[in-house]
């Protein structure tokens, strides 16, 4: 039965899950348990939000696409929803699961189907699945055998066949606030049952500040580094582990930086280094190569980036700038990080400091653009090469003039197709160095 306007969405909460055992990492343990105790993302569970819409209108739940950074809780939402519609909750890995997998998850659903159940399949990296297996989720989630609910850290537009999208709805997850991990910090710490309280800890707020927002946003990040400090500091004689700013500083360990070489944010960090250095902004410009190069990436990749730039953006506006990113790569490849980041520096505030001018390109784009059109245009027989008599013969290399002792070949004699004749791609004085 529909819930009546006032009625709050999370009246009636099922029965909480069995305690997890008591040797989980704690970010397992302290997983909510019901929708009350689900922190964040209230643009999609808050008031008037699209879930809180679908759960009190008592329909049946769609299948979903949730799209998240890690720790923004995923799993854990897959997990509340399942409990609130009373499905059968049946969770695989897209690592570790293949066709088989899916088979016998999706027999197992039809037979709770004729018993009147339904069933949640959740996929977790559902952007690892590969076509083929994506494929095979489509009849089960088309005649509704099975309400696909899958959690990914990539882009689904990219990662996600059309068909699944087409029959899913797509719900992005926002990294935490610091405020809601702090409230999760702070509850992990006082619950006895499935929290720290046991150990007695003592956790200055400004230390659970700074934990909160190392996190980045990810809730099992910053659970997994209280749980390592509390653990590692020795109890006094009244047995409160009171933990010290270093100790929380080992538990953090490097700071954690958002960027996944093999994922979006990969790119997504790149593009922003490149743009930075097209407008001309060597601060920003410094700021995502940091970001770049602290996260794990290539530091070759990034120097290729910039090679790039240097002749597409800068060009002869600043011919050096070739010659600062080639060094710079040369350099890379030779001595590796951490001494490489010295001359990728380097190149990347020349590159921001040097003029711009992109009409390498646009001339090479406009010439391509005839040329595809003009792919069967005879090259002019005087620009040919008459290497046997019967060439010769032919008018190959006939009235071809050299420039160097003929000046004003330059200007009289063509070397375009005739259908091209007078076409201009490259302006002469575009670029500041000409």
């Amino acid at each position: 039965m529909p819930r009546r306007a006032n009625e709050s969405l999370f009246a009636d909460e099922p029965a909480a899950e069995a305690t997890p055992d008591a040797g989980a990492p704690l970010a397992e343990r302290i997983r909510p348990r019901t929708l009350a105790e689900f922190v964040g993302q209230q643009h999609l569970v808050g008031e008037g939000r699209v879930l809180r819409r679908v759960i009190e209108g008592g329909g049946l739940l769609p299948s979903l696409i949730l799209w998240g950074a890690p720790g923004t809780g995923k799993t854990t939402l897959a997990r509340l929803l399942a409990r609130r519609s009373g499905s059968r909750f049946v969770p695989l890995s897209a690592v570790f699961s293949g066709v088989k997998d899916l088979r016998a998850a999706i027999a197992e659903a039809r037979e709770d189907k004729k018993r009147g159940r339904r069933t949640i399949l959740f996929i977790d990296e559902i952007h690892r699945f590969n076509k083929a297996q994506q494929d095979a989720l489509l009849p089960a989630v088309e005649d509704g055998t099975v309400t696909l609910i899958g959690a990914t850290t990539e882009n689904p537009s990219f990662e996600v066949i059309g068909a699944l999208l087409s029959r899913s709805r797509v719900l992005t997850l926002e990294p935490l606030g610091e405020e809601d991990v702090s409230a999760l910090l702070r509850r992990a710490l006082e619950d006895e049952e499935r929290g720290l309280a046991s150990l007695y800890p003592q956790v200055s707020d400004e230390l659970l500040a700074r934990v909160a927002h190392a996190a980045g946003g990810d809730a099992r990040v910053a659970l997994t580094a209280l749980e390592s400090a509390v653990e590692a500091t020795e109890p006094d004689k009244k047995g409160v582990r009171r933990v010290s700013e270093e100790t929380v500083a080992e538990a953090l360990g490097r700071a954690r930086y958002a960027y996944d070489k093999g994922g979006e944010e990969h790119y997504n960090l790149a593009s922003a280094l490149i743009k930075s250095l097209r407008n001309s902004d060597a601060d920003a410009a410094l700021y995502w190569l940091a970001r770049l190069i602290e996260g794990g990436a290539d530091p070759v990749f990034i120097a290729r980036r910039l090679c790039i730039l240097a002749s597409e953006d800068v060009g002869l506006a600043d011919p050096q700038a070739m010659v600062q990113a080639a060094a710079a790569a040369q350099i890379t490849q030779l001595i590796g990080l951490p001494e490489a980041l010295y001359p990728l520096s380097q190149a990347t505030v020349y590159l921001a400091r040097a003029p711009k001018s992109n009409a390498v390109k646009r001339a090479y784009m406009a010439a391509a653009e005839d040329a595809s059109e003009t792919a069967r245009e005879p090259v002019p027989l005087h620009l040919r090469n008459a290497v046997t008599p019967l060439m010769k013969r032919a008018g190959y290399g006939k009235g071809y003039r050299y420039v160097h002792n003929d000046p004003r070949a330059r200007e009289e004699m063509s070397c375009l197709p005739e259908r091209l004749r007078g076409r201009s791609y490259w302006k002469e004085g575009e670029e500041s160095d000409e």
